[in-house]
């Protein structure tokens, strides 16, 4: 009997924690003031629901040891001591994920830091998260700190909030102070945006309305924190936007063996469903077919839903690659080039517009640009302010600009499609964070018209190889007199040439811009699409420009074809080119008459892996001009 008894025991055990694993998981986030008491919240969460774990495995008749739990040997002290070990020097300086369980649910908890220098970390955090739990200690109210995480929270689109009036042991729970909080809570989700929020009155120390209610609050009658946790739906509200498959991979055919001719389309659903027969559409290309498989692991399913990790066979032979998408073709989504979009700055430098940067969304990497600064968010009172760049911490509503149309949702519909990261194109380093709002409409309104007569045309009517030689350098350091003298070479060969020349462009096209970093960045990328367009007339262009900035001659050179784009690095020394100062603009820098000076009090980084270095101090000018030359007519 004592074994049949163990054997049921087991068995029951073995029934729970199966239940327990395919149990729902709500994924949440901790955010708030420093000092509000997260920490000790989700301390007391990790506690008090695992004695709750024992107790159910108890009541089966199973050992807890013996499934990894602690009994009574578990020190509440030392588990707080745990999460503030984080906060050991005043602050927490990363996102802390910790996971629990319960009966009807699993949890993943992001504890999210709270000074203003690491918004960023709790951005991280509520990019993931379902639902958010806001802390706000009764004894201070809304402070600053809550304004600002508040705002990030919808900015990422969540949409359920439980506001954790903490600490209301110490102000003698107190239901007027709660009420007034709770009150001017609400006004600023109302403000933000943000459509459920459930108040709660909490002592997270002595756990009162953390798991159950508590009888000091017998005014409040309302659920407790875990029961909240436990029932809140956090479906998003969103448009029903049908059916999305990002693809992450395709399994192609083996065309070496006869007997492999599978080929799929593998990725997780990110909205809606799909059955066996749905007509789709493939994006961007437009392709259209029908579903013929939904494959899995555990064989095929007769319908895939959001979040269903599945490959697609389709009945027609259509190309599609990772970073495509196979969409409803009833209800497809926009393909666009040009957005406006929230921008969150992650990056040490400073955003500045027209630089390029990798953008990826989805599977998809594209290069773009912000285009526009439209205006900067102050992230503690919703205040839009003007603003030329960004910095660390900083959120921009901005207009970007992509290399290559992309199917898209706007974000408060599908976070999958909505949301992106921008990537510095040097050092791979993720600077950007954003959330797209809309397509512009001049993207769907403006195409490419079909010209007869082309570059290449142009070209052989003119006998020659469209170059643009791009010669940078310090001021004074002979970019100017050499390209001069390289147009006068190629003048009399018979060749077609043009120079676009800083000092001259500045009294025509650029006369609006001046020398920060903005407006530099911009001043090279409009030269840059002139010379590219005369490039496509056909000419040699010459363009002197110091163009102290890499990524801006990276720019540059991706708008043209392979073999186009001729970099001159003009190697002069900043010693020399002052004493040749013939305009007298070092001294007048030296003398802080000229701010933003190039090598004085603005940096020039030099070129990496320039097809020409000129070194001007040791060659001739007319020498160095016929290597450039020689070089183009190659």
């Amino acid at each position: 009997m004592a074994a049949t008894g163990t054997r049921d025991a087991t068995a029951a055990v073995a029934a729970y924690l199966q239940q327990h694993e395919t149990k729902g998981l709500l994924r949440f986030i901790t955010c708030g003031s420093v000092d509000d008491g997260k920490s000790t919240l989700i301390g007391r969460l990790l506690h008090d629901t695992r004695g709750l774990f024992e107790d159910q495995l108890a009541a089966l008749g199973a050992d807890s040891r013996r499934h990894g739990t602690q009994g009574d040997n578990i020190d509440y002290a030392l588990l707080l001591d745990g999460l503030a070990a984080e906060r050991e020097q005043g602050i927490t300086i990363d996102v802390a994920y910790r996971f629990f369980s319960t009966e009807r649910r699993k949890f993943i908890v992001a504890d999210c830091p709270g000074h203003e220098q690491y918004t960023r970390n709790m951005a991280t955090g509520a990019s993931t998260a379902d639902v958010a739990v806001v802390l706000v200690d009764a004894r201070k109210g809304l402070l600053t700190q809550t304004r600002r995480h508040s705002y990030i929270v919808s900015l990422l689109g969540i949409r359920h909030v439980a506001l954790a009036v903490n600490k209301m042991d110490l102000v003698g729970f107190d239901r007027d102070v709660y009420e007034a909080i709770v009150a001017e809570y609400r006004a600023l989700a109302t403000q933000l945006g943000i459509a459920d929020v459930t108040a709660v009155p909490l002592s997270a120390l002595d756990g009162d309305n953390l798991l159950q209610r508590s009888a000091r609050t017998p005014w409040y009658d309302g659920p407790a924190l875990l029961e909240w946790l436990e029932s809140v739906d956090p479906a998003r509200g969103g448009t029903d936007v049908g059916f999305r498959l990002p693809v992450q991979w395709v399994n192609r055919p083996n065309r070496t063996q006869a007997s492999t001719d599978f080929r799929g389309f593998a990725g997780t659903v990110a909205a809606g469903a799909v059955r066996p027969g749905d007509e789709v559409v493939v994006l961007p290309s437009g392709r259209r077919s029908r579903v013929a498989r939904i494959v899995t692991a555990d064989g095929d399913l007769d319908v895939a839903r959001e979040g269903h990790a599945v490959t697609l066979t389709l009945t027609d032979e259509v190309d599609a690659s990772r970073g495509d998408l196979i969409a409803s073709a009833q209800h497809p989504p926009q393909v666009a080039d040009q957005f406006a979009a929230h921008v969150l700055w992650l990056g040490e430098q400073r955003l500045l517009p027209g630089r390029p940067y990798w953008l990826k969304l989805g599977a998809r990497t594209v290069s773009a640009s912000v285009t526009e600064i439209k205006h900067r968010v102050d992230v503690n009172t919703q205040e839009h302010l003007a603003a030329k760049h960004l910095e660390l911490n900083e959120v921009g509503v901005c207009n970007l600009y992509l290399d290559h149309a992309v199917p898209f949702e706007a974000y408060a519909d599908n976070r999958a499609l909505g949301g992106f990261v921008l990537i510095d194109r040097q050092s791979n380093a993720t600077v950007a964070a954003g959330t797209i709002d809309f397509a512009l409409r001049r993207a769907g309104n403006i195409h490419w018209q079909h010209v007869d007569v082309d570059k290449a045309a142009r070209a052989r009517s003119k006998a020659q190889v469209p170059r643009c030689a791009w010669f940078t350098g310090l001021s004074g350091s002979g970019k100017s007199t050499i390209a001069n003298l390289v147009e006068k070479k190629l003048h009399a060969l018979g060749h077609h040439t043009y120079i676009l020349d800083g000092d001259n462009v500045r009294h025509g096209l650029n006369k609006d811009l001046g020398f920060t970093a903005e407006d530099r960045v911009e001043n090279v990328r409009r030269v840059a699409e002139v010379a590219r367009l005369m490039t496509d007339a056909g000419l040699i262009v010459l363009v002197s420009f110091i163009s102290p900035f890499r990524a801006e001659r990276r720019l540059a050179r991706a708008l043209f074809d392979p073999g186009e784009f001729v970099e001159v690095y003009v190697d002069t020394p900043l010693a020399v080119a002052e004493q040749r100062d013939a305009k007298g603009l070092y001294a007048k820098a030296r003398a802080g008459q000229i701010p933003n000076f190039t090598g004085i009090d603005s940096p020039y980084e030099v070129p990496e892996a320039a097809e020409l270095v000129l070194d001007t101090v040791h060659e001739s000018a007319d020498v160095l001009a016929q290597r450039v030359v020689d070089r183009l007519l190659a």
